[in-house]
């Protein structure tokens, strides 16, 4: 019988590289990478519903070679899901986004690169090559609005993805236990966790507090604390369908918005010029009630139509999630804190394991299922009760 060799089989699933991950980074960026916002009971939805998607197994197909190369905005991807935007990467592990863009044109695989980021499009835009998308929280000022979209565009990103689900901070109740704060009170607590974590505590020494480098440019002489107060006063609570077709009309490639969970809300989009659609609800840190995006994820397909890409996140954790949500309708899945748990557990060499974690376990279910490409996942039977 054939196995697929991992890099790495100490770490077999993402849930391993998890408890790898908690075990090299101080206590407060664990929580600010794994939790949630309110009870987390969106997050937990989230999981929840991907697992209650059964699909049923077909055999006696023969020999079968499974492809998942997929095409998205007329460039050709090894699979069918890559990296989506991440805040303030580099509080989990230094040089995170860095890690990530080498790992994008290496594999053929989107990467976003967050406005929050702890790293800039140009230090980025180089490394992910072909490969790089580029995501905007909508600022309020045009003119800081037009130069980090010709900034984008200047360093070689080709999508750009706007997000329309943080109106307003979310309350994040299990960050402000930790004693989580932007710029970090190095109280005796927090010191303690640094302590705790050396390889962590160095790497960030060599790199640099993190930041949110792109926004620099935009706080003169600004040190961190300026530049959140920047963030929370310039960034998000601005965004309307006048602004979206504005920012439509400055971008000459293909444009997506990000976070969305209302049908009509995606029919909007379309009509705004949208060429594509991201079914999220920001990995359950944004708004407690929100419905898990797999369970609206059908309906928003039939919405757009086929012309229309439709992309989704939150709680997709292996293959055979990514392919549950390419048989209700996606046609790209993106995973954010999978990949921070791999380089979080491994460093460097983590985003590789995971893709590969992803890759392989994608080819493995689709020999279950008895199919050759992606396309046939329509034609998959999927059983949604419970206990089937």
């Amino acid at each position: 019988m054939r196995v697929a060799k991992l890099p790495d089989d100490r770490y077999p699933a993402v849930s391993d590289l998890a408890k790898k991950a908690k075990k090299r980074i101080p206590h407060f960026a664990w929580e600010y990478l794994d939790s949630g916002t309110g009870g987390e009971r969106a997050m937990h939805r989230n999981r929840e519903a991907l697992s209650e998607i059964k699909m049923v197994p077909r055999f006696m197909k023969g020999i079968i070679e499974p492809s998942i190369e997929t095409e998205m905005f007329g460039i050709k991807y090894s699979a069918p899901f890559g990296i989506p935007p991440i805040g303030y990467t580099s509080l989990m592990w230094p040089y995170a986004e860095q890690m990530f863009a080498k790992l994008a044109s290496e594999k053929r695989i989107p990467h976003c690169l967050s406005t929050v980021a702890s790293d800039t499009p140009e230090n980025c835009g180089k490394l992910s090559g072909d490969y790089g998308w580029f995501q905007l929280y909508p600022p309020r000022q045009k003119d800081i609005r037009d130069d980090i979209i010709k900034r984008a565009k200047d360093s070689g990103y080709h999508t750009l993805v706007v997000t329309a689900d943080v109106p307003w901070p979310s309350m994040r109740e299990r960050q402000r236990r930790a004693g989580i704060s932007i710029p970090p009170k190095l109280t005796p607590k927090i010191l303690a966790q640094i302590c705790m974590r050396p390889e962590w505590a160095l790497r960030t020494l060599f790199r640099g507090q993190p930041n949110f480098d792109i926004l620099k440019n935009y706080v003169p002489e600004g040190d961190l604390k300026k530049i959140v107060s920047f963030v929370g006063g310039e960034l998000g609570g601005c965004l309307d369908w006048d602004y979206f077709k504005e920012v439509r009309d400055q971008w000459d490639g293909p444009v997506v918005l990000k976070g969305v969970l209302s049908t009509e809300d995606a029919k909007l989009a379309v009509k705004a010029g949208a060429d594509g659609v991201w079914v999220s609800n920001h990995g359950g840190r944004q708004f407690e009630a929100s419905p898990a995006p797999i369970s609206v994820l059908p309906e928003i397909r039939k919405a757009v139509g086929k012309k229309t890409k439709v992309m989704m996140d939150s709680g997709v954790r292996s293959g055979g999630d990514i392919l549950r949500a390419k048989a209700l309708g996606a046609d790209f899945v993106f995973l954010g804190r999978p990949f921070v748990y791999g380089v979080a557990a491994l460093g460097d060499k983590g985003g590789n394991h995971v893709y590969e974690l992803l890759y392989h376990d994608m080819i493995n279910n689709m020999h279950q299922l008895g199919i050759t490409s992606l396309d046939e996942m329509k034609d998959v039977e999927l059983r949604f009760n419970k206990h089937s």
